[in-house]
């Protein structure tokens, strides 16, 4: 079995990405009220604040920061997925490995994630996450996507309405953050 490393900084902020097994599918989006559930559900039990997030048809990016002396970021995200995933009717192939596991096949098994460096790492992936809807071919501008932490920027008057929203945006384009 690999053993990953993980960084283990309690209280700090992460950039995650998780992915379903079937980017095919648009379960995130389709059953979008079950996601919002199942996070509620685990906020209750395991605070952390959601300080930007996107959610899209076959994954999600989010930024989160965890309280002080706090540093679990993979069960909360566990608990997300596994309670998402018990809420779906079941329609997926399941693999035979995830069937002697008693797993579903909703999602990639691991997630990516990155530790927050300082104010501009964390300014550059809140851009990334903002732009992702737009980058991927949802909409045109990102104010259309619904399913975005953009609209509580905009509220907030911390990003324009028309904050990248047509025209070439060439800086937001790359998957390199």
């Amino acid at each position: 079995m690999v053993l990953y490393r993980r960084d283990k900084t309690p209280g700090a902020t992460w950039f995650f990405t998780l992915n379903l097994a079937d980017r095919r599918r648009d379960l995130l989006t389709a059953h979008i009220d079950l996601l919002r559930a199942s996070f509620r559900h685990v906020m209750h039990l395991h605070p952390w604040r959601i300080d930007a997030i996107v959610i899209l048809p076959d994954h999600l990016h989010a930024l989160c920061t965890l309280p002080p002396g706090d540093a679990d970021f993979a069960l909360r995200w566990r608990l997300i997925k596994s309670g998402f995933s018990r809420a779906l009717p079941s329609s997926e192939r399941i693999s035979a490995s995830r069937q002697r596991k008693g797993e579903r096949g909703i999602w990639q098994q691991r997630f990516w994630e990155h530790r927050i460096r300082d104010d501009e790492d964390f300014a550059r992936h809140v851009d990334y996450i903002h732009h992702n809807p737009r980058k991927h071919g949802h909409v045109e501008r990102v104010v259309d996507w619904p399913w975005s932490s953009f609209h509580r920027y905009v509220a907030a008057r911390l990003l324009p309405a028309d904050w990248a929203g047509g025209g070439s945006d060439e800086m937001f384009t790359g998957e390199r953050l």
